[in-house]
């Protein structure tokens, strides 16, 4: 866990939003585990930063899994909260994602539709190729933009947000992402993460109205390094 705030990588921060680059085996919220979460590592540093007494606010707009590092955007007040939620209702919140999967598709480039169920028992989707009772429809497009040694670099744009929707689509074209064991891949990584990465965010600031582009550096790892 983060051994002080030089660990925590702030991207971006203003009076109403922090984004921060998460690093892959944190949690976005406290789960059954009870382990730390970000979400209360960011409320240490504000409340440090900013000399706050008491309970410091912190709204957690979205999430990412836990072995996926990136770009991960936190609400400093109600009000800026309420419209990031609407805008991830109505998809005006943009995430492009980079994974590196074995297999290189057989396509370069493909726009990826199938129906998800999730498994709550053992926290996992399905992906069918049409629609199932208690399935969800699920749409990416991605593209190959890097050749490795043994693996492929992909960039990802997500359309919907479905549980595990990259890791299960990914691994449906048999390409699952280095190290998800979950879907496919054959090895874990040491660490427990697994090769996918929210590198980019854009959207409109809730208060200010700006655009706001931010692009998350990819972890200090020899993989990562041969695709930045």
């Amino acid at each position: 866990m983060y051994s002080n705030k030089e660990n925590l990588q702030i991207l971006f921060e203003d009076n109403h939003i922090i984004i921060v680059n998460k690093r892959a085996g944190d949690i976005t919220q406290g789960d059954q585990t009870g382990d730390k979460p970000l979400s209360e590592v960011v409320k240490e540093y504000l409340k440090i930063k900013y000399s706050k007494p008491g309970n410091v606010y912190l709204g957690v707009v979205h999430r990412l899994d836990r072995p996926t590092s990136g770009s991960i955007i936190f609400a400093k007040t109600s009000k800026s909260l309420e419209r990031l939620n609407k805008m991830l209702r109505d998809k005006t919140i943009h995430k492009t994602y980079w994974a590196i999967v074995k297999n290189q598709p057989k396509k370069e480039q493909d726009t990826l539709i199938n129906f998800l169920k999730k498994n709550p028992k053992n926290n996992k989707s399905t992906a069918y190729s049409r629609e199932v009772e208690g399935s969800k429809k699920a749409i990416l497009h991605y593209n190959l933009i890097k050749k490795l040694d043994r693996y492929s670099l992909i960039e990802i744009n997500l359309e919907t947000g479905r549980h595990h929707q990259i890791r299960v689509q990914l691994a449906t074209i048999g390409s699952p992402i280095k190290g998800d064991l979950k879907y496919g891949f054959d090895r874990s990584n040491k660490d427990g993460s697994i090769h996918l990465h929210a590198r980019k965010i854009g959207f409109t600031h809730p208060v200010s109205k700006e655009q706001i582009y931010i692009t998350a550096p990819t972890p200090e790892e020899i993989l990562w390094n041969a695709c930045s």
